[in-house]
């Protein structure tokens, strides 16, 4: 059932080690309520998760959880996940909201070092549209130079990411088994993320184990799925909901 007047969602992914459950619950969130979603990948190929991730959390290790888990496999059923378009084809006029999800496996650098992504990103800010970022996928926003003031979108914004902390404890714990799979870069996330700011300020990283999400205006950005996808993904809805008026719900069995 299509219905002109509801919000419309990307999401763009690499093609293949993004992170189950980033992206797959705030898709979850905006199917419940009946928003048209489009994904993208560089090339319009069909997608895939971080298989060690699909593992789940303890063999994983640090995978999914039950929630991602039926989350993910809802998602990579539906036809929107199995048509995706081109990022060049992306035209930020179709859609009023942009959901950017994260990974850290070597496969998210297609997603992450995307100069063709961060330019739609600029055209989302330039149209004050409503953005989701968590974890890595803020490094994309902070890489996303606005051309007529050569900085990050998110240089005068209050945000968070996956913060020094929590990507060192992903780190030592699975190096026994997966080495640096789980570092992407030399660089922290938080530390790049700091670096596109003007002031160092701007950056929260809340406190483990507490849920942190954090919205600025039309930005809404977290850190890491185990303690905030839900949250995060809730946030994104009401942030759409306020500048749309999308607020049809329908069950996630109702879709076509």
């Amino acid at each position: 059932m299509a219905v002109s007047n509801l919000p419309r969602i990307l999401i763009p992914l690499p093609d293949r080690d993004f992170d189950p459950t980033e992206s797959a619950t705030p898709w979850r969130v905006c199917a419940e309520r009946g928003w048209k979603v489009t994904f993208a990948t560089e090339n319009g190929d069909v997608p895939a998760a971080d298989h060690r991730l699909l593992m789940g959390f303890v063999r994983g290790p640090l995978g999914a959880g039950p929630m991602g888990l039926a989350d993910y496999n809802a998602m990579i059923r539906t036809d929107g996940y199995n048509t995706p378009i081109k990022y060049e084809d992306i035209d930020v006029s179709d859609y009023d909201a942009l959901l950017l999800g994260g990974g850290h496996a070597p496969g998210m650098k297609q997603f992450l070092e995307s100069s063709i992504l961060q330019e739609k990103v600029v055209q989302f800010f330039k149209e004050n549209k409503c953005v989701g970022a968590i974890c890595h996928g803020v490094l994309v926003l902070a890489r996303a130079l606005d051309p007529e003031t050569g900085k990050s979108v998110i240089h005068n914004y209050r945000l968070t990411s996956l913060t020094k902390g929590l990507e060192m404890i992903g780190y030592a714990a699975t190096f026994w088994l997966l080495g640096r799979r789980f570092r992407t870069y030399d660089a922290y996330v938080a530390d790049e993320v700091r670096d596109a700011l003007r002031s160092r300020r701007q950056y929260s990283s809340g406190m483990i184990p507490f849920p942190h999400v954090v919205v600025d205006r039309n930005l809404v950005t977290s850190r890491y799925w185990l303690f905030d996808a839900m949250k995060y993904s809730l946030k994104f809805a009401e942030m759409v909901e306020a500048q749309t008026g999308g607020k049809r719900h329908i069950p996630l069995s109702g879709m076509v």
